[in-house]
């Protein structure tokens, strides 16, 4: 079982507005935060993930990739939103996923879907979807008691955080500036989990931190 430590609870100066959902039929399938920013604050240390079950049945820690950017993927395979970037032929995560593996940057999924709820899957059932839709992370979490959900304070699908090499939290937050389940919404967002790699690939502070996330609310 993960156990995670380092556990910071603290409100963000960012705060972003709230924006509409378009391209759904029913409105409710949208999750937004109800608080203005994320539990945890940019330049804090990322809560530990220690022996964390994978896919594959092999064990991760966060400490395991000192030096190294990390990049964390909340997903659950029946959210329209995590769809829309998962759909072909944009294929907006499975590229973004390559690109940073070309980089040396380690992407992990995390399923935090409880058993019998939505986006619930075993490994083996992780491993055949990511085959299917030709996605490559570089490892997937199975976490159905939400430990580690709960401890990253993540609450939608997409959900995503970048760790620098330091293991400090650099970005949380939406994959994007669109807050649609419109694959055609895509082209034209901002891509903030590709502007927090490019920043800190420069050496830098990514210039957005924290963008109000958007998607599937986590079936705890």
């Amino acid at each position: 079982m993960s156990i995670l430590k380092s556990l910071t609870r603290r409100n963000f100066g960012i705060a972003a507005g709230m924006m509409t959902a378009v391209g759904l039929s029913a409105v409710s399938l949208i999750t937004l935060s109800a608080n203005a920013a994320p539990m945890l604050e940019a330049g804090t240390t990322a809560p530990a993930i220690v022996d964390a079950m994978t896919s594959t049945g092999e064990t991760i820690s966060l400490s395991d990739f000192a030096g190294k950017t990390v990049v964390l993927e909340w997903t659950n395979d029946g959210c329209p939103f995590v769809k829309k970037h998962y759909a072909e032929p944009v294929k907006n995560m499975q590229n973004l996923q390559a690109d940073a593996a070309a980089d040396d940057v380690v992407w992990v999924q995390v399923i935090s879907s409880a058993e019998g709820k939505q986006g619930y899957t075993d490994g083996a059932g992780a491993i055949a979807l990511n085959t299917e839709r030709g996605s490559a992370p570089a490892y997937t979490i199975m976490d159905p008691t939400g430990v580690i959900g709960r401890a990253y304070g993540a609450k939608t699908t997409p959900h995503m955080y970048v760790i620098n090499g330091d293991a400090q939290l650099v970005y949380s937050g939406a994959i994007d500036s669109k807050a649609s389940g419109n694959v055609a919404d895509i082209e034209g967002a901002t891509n903030f989990v590709n502007a927090a790699l490019d920043a800190i690939a420069a050496g830098e502070k990514p210039a957005v931190t924290y963008y109000k996330e958007y998607g599937c609310s986590i079936k705890y």
